[in-house]
C-alpha cells in the first residue's frame, strides 16, 4: 500500500515531538517555544503551552503524564495539566545537560534520553561529551540519572521495542566522516547497556531522526533529505536492519513520525521546515498512551 501525504498544517518554525493524545496531536514549534495540539476532528491548531523553552521530543507515559526534552532548561520535564512545568532532571554530575532531543519510556517507568547538542541556540555547553542517559522513579518522586552510552556523538531519535531487550539509538551525527547509524544496545537487568550493534549504516546520507513502533514490532523512521542519497522519506525496518518499505514525502526533512487516529493507523510526520503530515497507513502504531 502506497501512503499518501497530506499536509494539514505548516508555517511552524521547526516541527517535533509528535504525540497522539487520544483524539488530536500534540507536538512542538521548538524555535517558537511552544507547545501545539491539532484537533483531528475539527483540523484546528491551537497553542497547548506557549513557554516550552524550545522542547523537542515529547512522549506520554501510561497514566497520560507529558513528559517532554527542553532544549533551552537542558532538562527533562513533565507537563502538568494545571501548565505548570516540573524539572524531572536537569544535570549530570553537577552540570548542565547539553540539549535534551528525544526520550523513550519503558515497562518500568524509565525514561531513556538522547542529549546531543545541534545549535548555539541554548545556554553554553558544559558537558565534555554527547551521551543517552536512563532516568529511574524513586518511591518519593525523585529520580536518578546515569549514564548509559560512551560511544554516541550526536545520539537523537530513540526506541525501547516491545520485548524491552534492546534500546535503538540513531547515531545523528553529520559533521565530516562522522558515523550515522541506527544502533541497537542490549539492555542489561541492571539497566546497564551491552556492546550495540549496527543495525543500519546511513553514511554518507541523512539518517534516521525520529522514529516509532508498529504493532508487528518495526520501526518506523524519519529518514534523508533531499541533499542527497534517497531523499526524504518513511523508511520501514524489521529489528534485524532489513529495510521493508519505503515511503517518500512531498516536504524535505522528516524530523519525527507517531500514529495516531482511532485504530492507530493514520502516521503524523513533522519536520524541519515547520510541517505537519499525515497519511492513512496499512499499519497499527505501539503506543503506552492512550491504551489500546
Amino acid at each position: 500500500m502506497a501512503w499518501e501525504f497530506e499536509l494539514i498544517a505548516d508555517g511552524f518554525s521547526l516541527t517535533e515531538g509528535p504525540a497522539w493524545d487520544g483524539s488530536g496531536l500534540v507536538f512542538t514549534d521548538i524555535n517558537n517555544s511552544r507547545l501545539m495540539r491539532y484537533d483531528a476532528d475539527s483540523g484546528e491548531v491551537a497553542i497547548l503551552h506557549p513557554e516550552s523553552e524550545r522542547t523537542n521530543g515529547l512522549m506520554f507515559d501510561p497514566q497520560g503524564r507529558l513528559y517532554g526534552c527542553s532544549q533551552n532548561r537542558g532538562a527533562i520535564v513533565r507537563f502538568e495539566p494545571d501548565g505548570a512545568v516540573t524539572t524531572i532532571v536537569g544535570e549530570f554530575e553537577g552540570k548542565r545537560l547539553n540539549s535534551p532531543n528525544d526520550l523513550a519510556i519503558d515497562d518500568q517507568g524509565r525514561i531513556w534520553f538522547t542529549d546531543p547538542r545541534y545549535d548555539d541556540l541554548a545556554p553554553p555547553v558544559e558537558l565534555d561529551h554527547m551521551s543517552v542517559y536512563r532516568l529511574d522513579p524513586g518511591p518519593d518522586g525523585d529520580w536518578s540519572i546515569d549514564r548509559v552510552t560512551f560511544d554516541a556523538t550526536r545520539p537523537n531519535g530513540i526506541l525501547v521495542p516491545p520485548d524491552q531487550s534492546e534500546l535503538y539509538v540513531a547515531q545523528s551525527d553529520s559533521t565530516g566522516d562522522a558515523k550515522r547509524e541506527l544502533r541497537a544496545y542490549p539492555i542489561r537487568e541492571n539497566g546497564v547497556l551491552g556492546r550495540p550493534r549496527v543495525v543500519h549504516n546511513f553514511f554518507p546520507y541523512r539518517g534516521i531522526d525520529g522514529m516509532c513502533f508498529d504493532t508487528a514490532g518495526h520501526i518506523v523512521a524519519t529518514t534523508g533529505n533531499r541533499a542527497g542519497g534517497p531523499g526524504p522519506m518513511i523508511t520501514v525496518f524489521e529489528q534485524s536492519g532489513r529495510i521493508l518499505e519505503t515511503h517518500p514525502l512531498p516536504v524535505d526533512s522528516p524530523t519525527n513520525c507517531t500514529f495516531g487516529g482511532p485504530d492507530l493507523s493514520t502516521l503524523y510526520v513533522t519536520t524541519i521546515g515547520g510541517h505537519l503530515l499525515r497519511a492513512e497507513t496499512d499499519r497499527r502504531g505501539l503506543l503506552h498512551y492512550p491504551p489500546a
